[in-house]
């Protein structure tokens, strides 16, 4: 991304440089080397937001010299810092607009994550991945930054500011676990990860796979992680109107995935139950946490999902500090 500093004299370009750079350092998940998956998962802006970002803006000036430019250029650097302050407020005050309520009454949830907290508490490095399909590619987001792996890296960096911690998203848009189990090896496995956050069975409600081979293809993927090492949490489909239109297959789904998880004693993320706790508990709009396509999850959504996610690594990593081991089939939920 270039910036340019129109009122900025020669002696001066440097310091505008840097203030502008410092000030967007926090909107930037790269110390955490979290990444996005396909560079077309943001496709869904309309072409009219398109052209408004690459827009020039005609209302700047023309660009002067001498000492006339020296005289602006303190003013037009607070404009751009202020500029650079709100648009950060925005991003960190999403729940200030809907806040993000613990769920009430939801049975199961990532439980203990020993491998990754341990690493966590001890400060070694730590690599996760999100590996999934567009919901973990991050359709529906309206930056990279607000996709929910990358909200969990930055969550994960305030809480451990000194750790070193990589996010990586693995996520495909429309696959499902024929297809997830294809690229296991080479975009999982071949990394050698710490956890893998697997976010699965949606696109099988939808395209009607049969429950029992996918069951059979899920319970082997899971294996294959635990055998390299790795912390597991599943992740149930979304609580959206294109999946609850399907009720039977949907609640399989989640029975399913919550059956594979008691058999491997890995974690579960009832992402269902959680957001249909959004809707029907805590009386939030569908509009609110779900796009207009009826099946993907906004910024909002993402950024809940995130957060449910990160507490509970942040409260495994606490008990293995003070020496509290919970077992991995222990899966009692923990509100934020």
């Amino acid at each position: 991304m270039r910036f340019a500093f129109p009122f900025c004299s020669v002696a001066g370009r440097s310091l505008c440089a840097v203030a502008a750079l410092v000030l967007l350092s926090p909107l930037s998940v790269v110390p955490l080397r979290a990444q996005t998956g396909q560079a077309d998962q943001h496709a869904a802006l309309s072409p009219g937001a398109k052209a408004e970002a690459t827009k020039p803006d005609a209302a700047k000036p023309a660009a002067t010299t001498g000492d006339a430019a020296g005289r602006q250029q303190p003013s037009v650097a607070a404009k751009a810092l202020d500029k650079v302050k709100q648009v950060a407020k925005s991003a960190s005050d999403i729940f200030h607009r809907v806040p993000c309520h613990q769920p009430t009454g939801v049975p199961n949830s990532t439980g203990s994550l020993p491998h990754v907290a341990a690493k966590l508490a001890a400060g070694k490095p730590v690599v996760i991945i999100a590996f999934g399909s567009s919901s973990t590619q991050g359709y529906g987001s309206s930056a990279p930054e607000f996709t929910y792996p990358n909200r969990l890296a930055a969550q994960l960096r305030r809480q451990y500011p000194s750790a070193d911690i990589s996010v990586l998203n693995r996520g495909k848009g429309g696959e499902d676990a024929p297809e997830m189990m294809k690229r296991l090896q080479t975009e999982v496995l071949d990394v050698h990860p710490d956890m893998v956050i697997w976010q699965v069975g949606t696109n099988a409600v939808l395209r009607n796979l049969d429950p029992t081979e996918t069951a059979r293809q899920v319970e082997d993927g899971v294996a294959r992680i635990q055998a390299d090492g790795a912390d597991v949490v599943l992740v149930d489909p979304q609580y959206s109107p294109r999946v609850t239109e399907r009720p039977e297959s949907a609640r399989g789904m989640v029975k399913l995935l919550g059956r594979i998880a008691a058999l491997r004693h890995v974690g579960i993320f009832p992402r269902f139950e959680v957001m249909r706790d959004w809707h029907e508990k805590q009386a939030i709009p569908i509009d609110d946490f779900v796009t207009a396509d009826g099946l993907h999850m906004n910024d909002w959504g993402y950024a809940c999902f995130a957060q449910l996610l990160g507490d509970d690594i942040i409260r495994s990593v606490g008990a293995i500090k003070i020496g509290v081991n919970v077992p991995s089939d222990v899966r009692t939920y923990r509100p934020m």
